[in-house]
């Protein structure tokens, strides 16, 4: 092993035993108002993991960020409130047609205003969806106005407690679907020729397209599916969050704060970057004032940009001399 892979291996497990020894102890010290703090964290988590999935899938692909991922789980909240609470739909058929629904936005957004830069600068792009998600949101609070909304929880409210602490059953949905959406997206662009095809456009678009692969094709079929893991992870967390049309961008903000952390482009490191934000974030609000627990996700990013770049899970750049 070379001296770099065992300085990052050396790192990571630092990294991991930094999180897990401030685990214990907010267990031992706080017991089980700590477990409490521990399993919202575990859930918050795992909603920054999906918004940070959507972020690693279009990296992954177009080597570009998406800020306005956070606006399509912002869509898939206030979709489901439309659909479900508003027009009556059962909830199984709300979701999926939220699902479908913020696809196809999503899908049109990447032909309408993406597509065309496809000669222009990642920068240019990036500014682009910066507009973009400005857009959306504008969009949203004219439609379903400022005042937040709220949706019935899939398989209801009474708390599940264990060990002196208690989670919502909605919780157990939100950790199933990223379970999900994590093997799934990992699967794609790891066993399908279609993802392989779509990781070998984002890194040589031309020698890519000299084999029949085409980055137009791989960019939409990018932000589709981030359209539809954000959309469904707005909708799995709308009945514990309200949603509200200015939600999408903290959620932006923390999902991309997750991905840096885990890695961009890593379905896993997106899981794994969630997870260890989230609990952070709650540990930090049980023992602080809890306006600053926000601040957490930025420190971790900052950090993380100063000391490991590629993230826990990422992979270094390859650099041409």
């Amino acid at each position: 092993m070379r001296m770099g892979d065992r300085n990052q291996v050396r790192l990571l497990w630092g990294a991991a035993a930094l999180v897990a020894g401030v685990v214990v102890f907010t267990l031992i010290y706080k017991g089980s108002t700590g477990l409490q703090w521990i399993l919202s964290g575990l859930t918050v988590g795992s909603i920054y993991a999906l918004v940070a999935m959507g972020f690693s899938v279009i990296y992954s692909s177009t080597h570009v960020i998406n800020f306005a991922q956070g606006e399509f789980t912002m869509l898939g909240g206030v979709m489901m409130f439309t659909l479900c609470t508003s027009g009556g739909l059962p909830l199984w058929l709300g979701f999926l047609l939220t699902v479908g629904i913020v696809t196809l936005l999503g899908a049109g957004l990447e032909r309408a205003a993406i597509h065309p830069l496809k000669d222009q600068s990642v920068i240019t792009v990036i500014i682009v969806t910066i507009g973009m998600a400005i857009f959306i949101r504008a969009l949203a609070k004219w439609i379903w106005g400022t005042d937040p909304v709220k949706v019935a929880s899939f398989t209801g409210d009474k708390p599940l407690r264990f060990f002196g602490a208690s989670i919502v059953p909605q919780s157990l949905w939100v950790f199933g679907l990223t379970l999900l959406a994590v093997v799934l997206v990992f699967a794609f662009f790891n066993r399908t020729l279609l993802g392989k095809g779509m990781r070998a456009a984002a890194d040589n678009p031309d020698a890519a397209s000299l084999v029949g692969i085409s980055a137009s094709t791989s960019s939409l079929v990018a932000w589709s599916i981030a359209a539809a893991v954000g959309a469904a992870a707005g909708a799995v967390i709308a009945p514990i969050n309200f949603a509200a049309y200015d939600a999408g961008a903290m959620l932006g903000l923390k999902g991309f704060s997750a991905a840096v952390l885990g890695g961009l482009g890593s379905a896993p490191g997106a899981v794994v970057g969630g997870l260890v934000l989230g609990v952070l974030e709650m540990i930090t609000a049980g023992f602080a004032p809890s306006g600053y627990k926000d601040a957490v996700a930025f420190l971790i990013l900052i950090l993380v940009l100063l000391i490991r770049p590629q993230g826990l899970l990422g992979k270094p750049a390859d650099v041409k001399v």
